[in-house]
Formats: structure tokens, C-alpha cells, sequence
């Protein structure tokens, strides 16, 4: 397996001889550029894992892609002409060789006041490769068997304490970070210093490290 942390939550994953993108939004920058693409995934319909805008261009550039979304992002895609495989939690999708499966439900609370919306974590898993998962915005899905968690480092619904106890529910062999384009390098320093010491588990930084094999 090898994984790219493209920006924010937007990862690339090589498993099982397909290239999947998770959560292209627009925090992230390039993501249009990539070919090759056999999977196009999106947790939730947030702009910072859903970037509309950019979405075609991609897809115009991965026709064999399949566009697989949380169902309300689905139903949110097709109002302006754009068709996506509704994922809902349970399912299990092949895409090749990679079984994806979805996870949790629903988006993290932000404010008692926001409306919470459908957020669905993706668990990635192929013969004789790492099984990885990617919980889009919530904290509240831990599947088991998980190798490698990419783990929302700040967000405006998370703390850290639950931040700790997430990665330390799922039990991951490997943790690296994502979601936090809105932190200030000292800040995203302090914050990964305590998932490493707290979490239990190792903590690889992808960011700027291009493809790195799992």
C-alpha cells in the first residue's frame, strides 16, 4: 500500500493495484491533475472534503473512475448533473480488488445549533495489503482490524482529548494526520505530539512526503 496525503483530508491510497482518491475538497491543491484513477470516494458533503467546482475535471480526466459518496453528498451532486454511487454504512463495494466498506453515519456535532448532516467512513482493505480507514468528520465509527488510520487532527468539532481517544479505540498499527489546514505549523506540531505520545500508536507525517509505502 502506498499513500499520499494530497492536503487536508484528501488522500490518495495504491492498494491491491488500484488508485483510489478519498475527499477531494478545497483546502487541497492538484487533485484535478491525477489520472489513472479506478475510485473516487467522499465522506461528506463539506467543501473542504467536496470540492464541486473541481470535481468534473477530475472525472473528465478518470472516465473509468466510479464516484462513490455518502448518500446526502449523492443527492446533493445530482442536483447539478453529477451521478455518484450512494455509500451508505454497511455497505461493502468492490472496487477491483479493494472491498470498501462504510462506517459511523453521521457528522460529528459542530454546535448544537448546526444541523448535523450524514458522514460516512470509508475502511479500505485488500488480500495481503494494510486495511486502511479513513473516518471522514466523526470520531464515533472504530471498525476493527484497522492497520492505518488517517486521523482529523483539528477540526472545529474535535478536542484533543477525543482526538486521543479515537486513534486509541481503533487501535491502529500506524497513524498519520489529516484535516488540519487550519492549523499553524507550531500548532499542528503541538497537536501531533500528543497524538504520538498519547495515542499508542506510531505516527508517520505525510505531509510534503509524497507517496510513502505502508
Amino acid at each position: 500500500m502506498k499513500i499520499t496525503h494530497l492536503g487536508h483530508a484528501c488522500v490518495l491510497v495504491e492498494t491491491a493495484g488500484a488508485r483510489i482518491l478519498i475527499d477531494p475538497g478545497v483546502f487541497t491543491h492538484g487533485f484535478e491533475e491525477l489520472t489513472d484513477l479506478d475510485a473516487v470516494l467522499v465522506t461528506h458533503q463539506h467543501i473542504d472534503h467536496l470540492d464541486v467546482q473541481r470535481l468534473p475535471l477530475l472525472l473528465e480526466a478518470n472516465e473509468q473512475a466510479r464516484l462513490l459518496t455518502e448518500a446526502e453528498a449523492a443527492a446533493e451532486l445530482d442536483k447539478v448533473g453529477i451521478e455518484a454511487r450512494p455509500v451508505h454504512v454497511g455497505d461493502q463495494i468492490k472496487v477491483g480488488q479493494v472491498q470498501i466498506t462504510g462506517v459511523g453515519g453521521i457528522h460529528a456535532e459542530i454546535h448544537a445549533d448546526i444541523p448535523r448532516i450524514g458522514n460516512v467512513g470509508l475502511l479500505l482493505s485488500g488480500e495481503g495489503e494494510p486495511t486502511f480507514f479513513h473516518p471522514g468528520d466523526a470520531y464515533t465509527g472504530v471498525p476493527e482490524g484497522v492497520d492505518v488510520l488517517a486521523v482529523p487532527l483539528n477540526a472545529p468539532w474535535a478536542k484533543l482529548s477525543e482526538t486521543v481517544d479515537f486513534v486509541r479505540a481503533v487501535r491502529p498499527a500506524r497513524v498519520f494526520p489529516i484535516h488540519d489546514s487550519l492549523l499553524q505549523p507550531m500548532g499542528r506540531t503541538m497537536y501531533l505530539t500528543h497524538v504520538g505520545n498519547l495515542g499508542g500508536a506510531e505516527v508517520i507525517d505525510l505531509a510534503g512526503a509524497g507517496a510513502t509505502d505502508f
